[in-house]
């Protein structure tokens, strides 16, 4: 028994060696992509901002099979469809909200009735209310809770026993780098950032040992869509927000590489570093000085 441990101790470096060997050869070698044009995708919150690029990008440049929408904005849905059918690909619509367990568990079946099994869910639905937690309503509170991390439960939970079974399936999370680095004025937003960030770490190596199936998480800097309107930081030239159809583009091709982690930008694994390892007063300073400390009094949201 000693020397099987021994063995596993001295293989284990070895391991690692290799593996960050082949990541930094996958960085400079193109990888091989995974065809979508037999994956029906689902997109929560595909009615408008990213929701609706993503869908585009499945769409249009990647050639997915089917394309479904969640949202609970009939006529954004509605306009999001009809584009992607005068793409050509198949596009369907349901109202859903994902912060109604019952909702999502009977809209899931009808979707399995309709257009048949998802082997793409892309749960990217959230909602921000910018306020501080004591001039927050409880009622928003609860219902950022709800969509942006307990809405992942129930989509996932509806959708991933089937994907187990045909062994054939991908779970995306649309996150924020708020999950890893908390601003004032966003305390629901953030909070529910984080817990669905330990939801995919938890789900994503829950499902090592499931073939076929695998998890995407996307953590992306503030991004130009409605949802973040009125939000200011102080060198804009530095950190530009990005684009949404960037954002879009970038997730897609995670998805088909089968990434596991995604930041965007890139300079955001910088951040990450830096919470590491400076001291809480150092990292006070950062925010301060880049303007994130003050970057939602300005907030307005969508209107």
């Amino acid at each position: 028994m000693m020397w099987k441990w021994l063995g596993a101790l001295l293989l284990f470096p070895v391991q690692m060696l290799y593996l960050v060997v082949k990541a930094a050869v996958c960085l400079v070698l193109p990888p091989r992509l995974r065809d979508l044009s037999r994956d029906n995708v689902l997109v929560t919150g595909g009615g408008r901002g990213i929701g609706r690029h993503l869908a585009r990008e499945f769409a249009r440049r990647r050639g997915a099979r089917k394309i479904i929408l969640w949202g609970r904005t009939e006529k954004c849905l509605k306009e999001t469809t009809e584009e992607i059918r005068m793409m050509g690909t198949e596009c369907h619509y349901f109202i859903c909200d994902v912060g109604n367990r019952e909702e999502v568990y009977r809209q899931a079946k009808a979707v399995r009735e309709k257009v048949g099994d998802i082997t793409i869910l892309v749960n990217n639905a959230a909602v921000v209310h910018g306020k501080s937690l004591m001039d927050s309503d409880d009622d928003a509170l609860l219902k950022s809770q709800h969509i942006n991390t307990l809405g992942q439960f129930w989509t996932t939970k509806a959708f991933l026993p089937r994907m187990l079974e045909l062994q054939n399936g991908h779970i995306v999370c649309l996150n924020s780098v708020l999950a890893l680095s908390a601003i004032p004025g966003a305390i629901d937003y953030c909070t529910s950032k984080a817990s669905s960030f330990a939801f995919m770490e938890s789900l994503t190596l829950g499902l090592l040992d499931c073939p076929g199936v695998n998890a995407t998480t996307v953590l992306p800097f503030h991004t130009s869509t409605e949802m973040f309107q009125g939000m200011r930081i102080r060198f804009p030239s530095l950190f530009p927000p990005l684009k949404p159809e960037t954002v879009a583009r970038r997730t897609v091709e995670a998805v088909q590489m089968n990434q596991a982690f995604l930041l965007l930008p890139w300079t955001m694994h910088v951040l990450v570093i830096l919470k590491s390892i400076l001291p809480q007063a150092a990292l006070e300073e950062i925010h301060k000085f880049s303007g994130s400390y003050t970057c939602m009094n300005t907030f307005k949201g969508r209107t």
